[in-house]
């Protein structure tokens, strides 16, 4: 169910709009944003009503017309190219993202089955990628596999709670398709529907400035973890810009996704604003 907050000490927005409203462009706009921790910096400072939600639930409701603006997974942009994208704000890695993996027992080679988490069709489809095209494998998709792909919030207290009782080892998705393609990962973007206007972009770079500039802010508020992890997870491993690598890995995973099935083919380029 997706909770709506406008609130603006729940978001712990800042009001940037002293000189002006660099935000005008996305008033009256239904935006959606993901929950987890990674995406605070994108959304921070607006001081708007905000629809959050799971990747997934985000997505499909921006397809459904029920919002005009979402931070979606880049598999929904990618297999849907209607959709405008804000080119230089993101949820991407550069190597190791910590927060998706998956959790497996037992030597890689051998897993024949594995659970895939629903809320992140970008990370789901990410493993089959990395599975399909540099490990030669097609495990069986089930609900009860015995390898288990986790993202988001859950993952990381799943690395700080079972890992070490439990025997797992993990494949961190974002430092494998770093060593298999030498790219960085994109996972999330904002896409704007056609009901959006075009400066909606510049409004969503503001917002990301403004956030990274309350970091320290953002990491001492949250209850989440540990300063000390939330602090690695958002300085080291996550990067919130997106660049021309950011655009040539969009790229090459899409060229992926539809050499192996996941997406249809298409020529359409994607559109950035």
């Amino acid at each position: 169910m997706a909770e709506a907050v406008t609130d603006e000490a729940q978001l712990g927005g800042t009001d940037l709009r002293v000189s002006g409203d660099p935000y005008s462009a996305l008033r009256g706009l239904r935006i959606g944003c993901v929950k987890y921790l990674n995406s605070r910096p994108l959304i921070r400072a607006y001081d708007g009503p905000v629809v959050f939600d799971h990747p997934s639930a985000l997505a499909g409701m921006l397809a459904a017309g029920k919002l005009d603006a979402a931070l979606v997974p880049a598999f929904e942009a990618l297999r849907d190219p209607r959709y405008a994208l804000v080119d230089g704000a993101a949820v991407a890695c550069d190597g190791p993202v910590f927060s998706v993996f998956l959790a497996y027992r037992g030597e890689l080679r051998d897993v024949q089955s594995i659970s895939l988490d629903p809320a992140s069709l970008t990370s789901a489809h990410l493993l089959r990628v990395l599975f399909s095209e540099f490990h030669g494998m097609r495990p069986e998709v089930r609900p009860d596999g015995a390898a288990k792909l986790m993202i988001g919030n859950q993952a990381i207290e799943f690395r700080l709670r079972e890992m070490e009782p439990g025997g797992w080892k993990i494949l961190d998705l974002g430092a494998e398709w770093k060593r298999c393609t030498g790219l960085p990962f994109v996972f999330a973007l904002w896409a704007l529907s056609p009901a959006a206007p075009a400066a909606a972009a510049d409004a969503f770079r503001a917002i990301k400035r403004a956030g990274l500039e309350d970091l320290p802010a953002i990491i001492a508020e949250e209850t989440f973890a540990t300063p000390e992890i939330r602090e690695r997870y958002l300085t080291e491993h996550i990067r919130f810009e997106l660049d021309g690598r950011g655009r040539e890995a969009l790229g090459r995973y899409r060229e992926l996704l539809s050499k192996h099935g996941f997406i249809a083919p298409s020529s359409a380029p994607l559109q950035f604003l």
